[in-house]
C-alpha cells in the first residue's frame, strides 16, 4: 500500500468491517458504537481505550482514503458510518473476514484465522484461509505479508500491512494522549460533515 493508514483507523475499520458481517442488525454504527467495539476487552490485540475525537479523527482518515462513508438511516437520530472496504479493494467477504481479523487481533496463525472469523465467513477448511491469504499477499498491492512464527507455536503467522510493515513484537498503543475537549469535538464533526459532501460529489460523478 502506498498510503499507511494509522493505528486508530486499522481499528475502526476492523470493526466497521466486523460488525456488518457479524452483526449486521447493528451496521451500520454510530460513533458511540464504535468506540464501545474498538475498546472492548475481548477479541482485540492491542487493548486500547479510545475516547469519540480519537474515533472521529480517524473516521476522517478513512473518508479522505475512500474507505468510509456517511450512512442514511430512516428516522435514525444520530449519524451512522460504514466501511468501504469491499469496493475500495475488490474483496468478497471471505477476504473481508480475513482482513478483519487481523486487523483486530493482530498476527495470527492460518488455524487461528479460520477459528476468529467463524461469525464472519464460513470456511470449510484451513486450505480455503490460505488461499484467501494468499490471494490478499499476492495483489499488486499486498494487503497481507507471512511474519515470523510465535514463541511455541507451529505454525507460520500472517499480519496486515494497511499501517505498514508489522511490528514482529506487537505491543499495546493504549489510551490517545490528547485532551478531548468539546471545541475539538465541533471542528471534526464540521470537517467530517464537509467531507461527507465532497465524497458524495465525487461519488456522482460516476452515476
Amino acid at each position: 500500500m502506498e498510503k499507511k493508514l494509522s493505528l486508530e483507523a486499522v481499528r475502526i475499520l476492523g470493526v466497521l468491517i466486523e460488525k456488518e458481517l457479524s452483526t449486521p442488525d447493528y451496521y451500520p454504527m454510530t460513533v458511540n458504537a464504535l468506540v464501545n467495539g474498538c475498546n472492548q476487552k475481548s477479541n482485540r490485540f492491542p487493548v486500547v481505550e479510545y475516547g469519540e475525537i480519537t474515533v472521529i479523527r480517524a473516521l476522517d482518515e478513512l473518508y479522505t482514503e475512500r474507505l468510509s462513508g456517511h450512512a442514511s438511516v430512516a428516522g435514525g437520530r444520530a449519524e451512522k458510518y460504514r466501511h468501504a472496504a469491499a469496493q475500495h479493494w475488490s474483496l468478497d467477504v471471505p477476504s473481508l473476514a480475513v482482513l478483519a481479523s487481523l486487523t483486530l487481533r493482530g498476527a495470527q496463525t492460518v488455524g487461528e484465522l479460520r477459528t476468529h472469523t467463524t461469525r464472519m465467513a464460513s470456511f470449510q477448511s484451513m486450505e480455503e484461509v490460505a488461499d484467501v491469504l494468499q490471494a490478499l499477499s499476492n495483489r499488486e498491492e499486498p494487503l497481507v505479508v507471512q511474519v515470523g512464527r510465535r514463541a511455541g507455536q507451529k505454525g507460520v503467522r500472517f499480519a496486515h500491512l494497511l499501517s505498514g510493515e508489522p511490528i514482529q513484537d506487537e505491543e499495546a498503543t493504549g489510551p490517545p494522549s490528547p485532551t478531548e475537549s468539546t471545541a475539538d469535538l465541533d471542528e471534526l464533526r464540521e470537517r467530517l460533515t464537509r467531507l461527507e459532501a465532497e465524497f458524495e460529489a465525487f461519488r456522482k460523478q460516476f452515476e
